[in-house]
């Protein structure tokens, strides 16, 4: 059943934090899954969230620290002593969300909280997490995962599976590795079952395994994860030593955060912000992008006083000045939108490059050709002057043919040189197509007067 937060549970909830109505809290929250649990927090204060929080279950509320904004999560987390953090959240995590969890804190805070562990092994694997960086695999995966050795006969795996299965809470896969930790294969449950107990693993599991190195980009993995379907990926060191897994949930959150960054980016805005952020950090934020357009605005303003003299002598030009301008932004924006969903898609090659600007050059060609006949159409019946009709019609065809290609080939040129190509959805390419969709107005428009 899907919950819904409204103003009446939230004031009902207030009512029962103010009176210290233990019992009543535990009993709201009972039947509410983290995510929703987290959802609340938004709405209280940080004293009362602390105070429903420690209500919970170790486990569920390990499950609702998980589930919090980052920012939320770190304010949280300050009110907090450290043994309380360790000892009723960290202990139930799986090792991926404790090392996310702990990664927010103070260096100092953190030293205090692995401290107070009393599980020395899940503490080592924390640590171990921690030294990935968070945009990678290592940084991503868990610890937690089912091994057996391909030298074990089945009735040793099986006792062995057991005893780790106790960390994990969804089985996926069972790994098999050798002696030395490389990873070598999967083991399904079926042939497990069916096997006789002193069967080896050896002759049992399946040797084509996908698996990511510790150092691939966050990228990587979710272009792996989406291209071959998978729910689960293991993660193996240099040497293919298995270091741990990384499960789809984890690679949603990353898909998600990748997308909010592009949007962002898309929209002139320059760095990770929450609309809960501070005004100075909103507008440190939007600025840079904001300066570019200024400067292009600058820009504009030159060009066309450049041309002052062409307007001055066939003054009818300047009406059609924020129709060049315009189409010029959105053909521009429309083809590099549609190739950085490209380029997000993980499709390279030289193949594909071409192919991506012949299919720009025939799309741009018949759009250019629909809208400069209609252009071409309305002024031929409304204007006096031949010239302009002529000159409106081919710098559309211009521009849309120029602010196509150009939106091809930014986005491809930034993802070659390792920049984000969702930069050329921006501002900066708005700015540019509409300073170069002037400049080919004027010209035409300077070369059409000249004949007529």
């Amino acid at each position: 059943m899907n919950f819904e937060l409204t103003r009446d549970y939230v004031e009902r909830l207030r009512e029962v934090v103010e009176a210290r109505d233990e019992a009543t809290a535990v009993t709201m929250l009972r039947e509410l899954h983290a995510a929703d649990i987290a959802e609340i927090y938004a709405s209280l204060t940080i004293e009362e969230a602390r105070f429903l929080y420690l209500l919970l279950e170790g486990e569920k509320a390990s499950d609702v620290l998980a589930e919090l904004e980052e920012d939320d999560r770190e304010e949280f987390l300050r009110v907090l002593p450290s043994e309380v953090i360790a000892e009723q959240f960290i202990h139930n995590m799986d090792s991926d969300d404790a090392a996310d969890v702990i990664a927010d804190l103070s260096e100092e805070k953190k030293e205090e909280v692995l401290q107070y562990l009393k599980d020395v092994e899940q503490a080592g694997d924390i640590v171990d997490l921690l030294s990935y960086d968070e945009d990678t695999a290592g940084g991503l995966m868990a610890k937690e995962l089912i091994r057996v050795n391909e030298n074990w006969n089945i009735m040793t795996a099986l006792k062995e599976m057991r005893k780790q299965a106790g960390e994990v809470d969804e089985v996926f896969y069972v790994y098999v590795v050798d002696d030395d930790g490389i990873l070598h294969g999967t083991l399904s449950l079926k042939k497990l079952l069916l096997a006789t107990p002193q069967q080896r693993i050896k002759g049992l599991y399946k040797p084509d395994v996908i698996s990511v190195r510790t150092n691939a980009g966050s990228e990587e993995v979710a272009s792996i994860m989406s291209k071959y379907d998978l729910v689960v990926l293991p993660v193996v060191d240099s040497i293919g030593r298995l270091m741990g897994r990384i499960t789809i949930d984890d690679i949603v959150d990353v898909i998600q955060e990748e997308a909010e960054r592009d949007y962002q980016m898309a929209s002139g805005i320059s760095a990770d912000v929450e609309p809960t952020d501070s005004p100075w950090m909103l507008t440190r934020a939007r600025i840079p992008w904001l300066l570019i357009g200024l400067l292009g605005g600058i820009f504009v303003a030159l060009v066309i006083s450049r041309f002052e003299t062409d307007i001055k002598i066939n003054p009818q030009m300047a009406f059609f000045i924020p129709l060049i301008a315009a189409m010029a932004g959105n053909v521009g924006i429309q083809s590099s939108a549609i190739i950085v969903q490209s380029i997000a898609a993980n499709t390279p090659g030289i193949e594909r490059t071409a192919r991506k600007l012949a299919r720009e050059f025939l799309v741009a060609l018949m759009n250019g050709v629909v809208l400069g006949g209609l252009i071409f159409v309305y002024n031929f019946f409304t204007t006096d002057t031949l010239a302009l009709t002529f000159t409106v019609s081919l710098s559309l065809f211009g521009v849309i043919m120029f602010a196509s290609l150009f939106g091809t080939l930014i986005p491809l040129l930034l993802h070659k040189v390792k920049l984000d190509p969702a930069l050329a959805t921006g501002p900066f390419i708005t700015t540019m197509n509409d300073i170069m969709g002037l400049v080919i107005y004027f010209l035409v428009g300077r070369m059409m007067y000249g004949i007529f």
